[in-house]
């Protein structure tokens, strides 16, 4: 298989990101005032490496509802949420965004709903989708490479695209013309499905509107301080959704039977997930930040890991971590090479249930 490149990758400056995000910018050269110029106007942030299907049928919204963890049964037309896959156990397993148009989607009358997800995802979604297709209206998902993501963010995104001639979202989706559709994101900014083959041309109108590009290093830089998280890097094997704030976003507790449910319930009824998400600030001698999945240790224990680190153009060098609920404020910890210390938004230790003072040994989640 061919690996992707990003045409945005022919950009002054522009330098390729590794690992998940390969195939787009890691920066533009200027890292740190990319991140200064997004908070202040309007950041483009390149994510075409991420994958789109579509599932089309009438009875997609009903199945879907079955056998994910959002309440998206009555979704209107242009209506977006966030999605989850949990295991039997109440494990994370996918992660996606959705976004429901009821005609004229997908060369279908019928409509569809678009489903977008992180890079090299699209094979593990369509597995999980025909594996539960039970009901005759609905087709297949179609996993299309004909349409990339980009993203605005920052308080000025909304007025970019007003300047480049793009529709601009209220609280539902709009269609882009001759097709895709531009979405509000929950952070103010917008995320655009569009034609792959305009992908080139939309980004250089939105630059020549006043977007400043903004490469991946950025991004989650920003991403962390926000304390949003992400597939894969702040989630584990033994993830549940209430230990990285997924509850609500993701995941509506009044709704019907899904897999995973029982855990969902038995944490939010009767106690609190061992594990939380939790912003950390490092420090050391090492100009290497920790990798993702780096141990986080206490009195050379681990009671934890790092999810994403990166520098910020304030903050300097931050983490997302997943934590034991007894790690806090007071703490001394190490991630590899770095002293880390929890924020002090999140400094206040919670006792796990059954524990006094600190989590204790590691538990294995239900």
């Amino acid at each position: 298989m061919t690996e992707y490149r990003s045409p945005l990758l022919q950009w002054t400056g522009a330098v390729e990101a590794q690992g998940p995000d390969a195939g787009t910018a890691w920066h533009y050269g200027d890292p740190l005032g990319e991140q200064r110029r997004a908070e202040l106007g309007a950041g483009l942030i390149d994510r075409s490496n991420r994958d789109v299907l579509i599932v089309p049928g009438p009875d997609r919204l009903a199945w879907l509802h079955a056998i994910t963890s959002q309440h998206v049964a009555q979704l209107a037309d242009g209506e977006s949420t966030q999605n989850l896959v949990l295991s039997p156990n109440g494990h994370v397993e996918q992660h996606w965004n959705l976004t429901e148009f009821s005609a004229g989607a997908a060369d279908s009358d019928d409509g569809a709903v678009w489903i977008d997800t992180e890079p090299h995802a699209a094979e593990e979604v369509l597995g999980y989708l025909l594996k539960m297709r039970v009901l005759k209206r609905v087709e297949p998902a179609v996993v299309t490479a004909d349409f990339a993501v980009l993203t605005l963010i920052g308080p000025r995104s909304l007025d970019v695209l007003g300047r480049a001639g793009l529709a601009v979202p209220g609280a539902t989706a709009v269609k882009l013309e001759p097709a895709g559709f531009v979405r509000r994101r929950p952070d103010g900014g917008a995320d655009l499905i569009l034609p792959r083959d305009q992908l080139e041309a939309i980004a250089n109108l939105l630059v020549e509107a006043g977007a400043s590009p903004l490469g991946s290093w950025g991004a989650e830089a920003l991403r962390i301080a926000r304390r949003e998280p992400r597939l894969n890097f702040e989630t584990d094997h033994r993830t549940i959704p209430h230990e990285v704030s997924w509850i609500g976003a993701a995941v509506h507790l009044d709704k019907g039977c899904y897999r995973g449910q029982e855990t969902v319930a038995r944490v939010q009824n009767l106690g609190k997930p061992p594990r939380r998400l939790v912003l950390l600030h490092l420090s050391g001698d090492s100009e290497q930040l920790p990798a993702s999945g780096t141990p986080v240790e206490r009195d050379g224990r681990a009671v934890g890991f790092i999810g994403t680190a990166a520098y910020h153009h304030e903050l300097g060098p931050i983490a997302l971590a997943v934590l034991k609920r007894g790690v806090g404020g007071s703490d001394q910890l190490l991630a590899g090479a770095h002293s880390a210390a929890v924020d002090s938004a999140d400094s206040e230790a919670v006792p796990v249930p059954g524990f006094a003072g600190h989590a204790g040994p590691a538990q294995t989640t239900a």
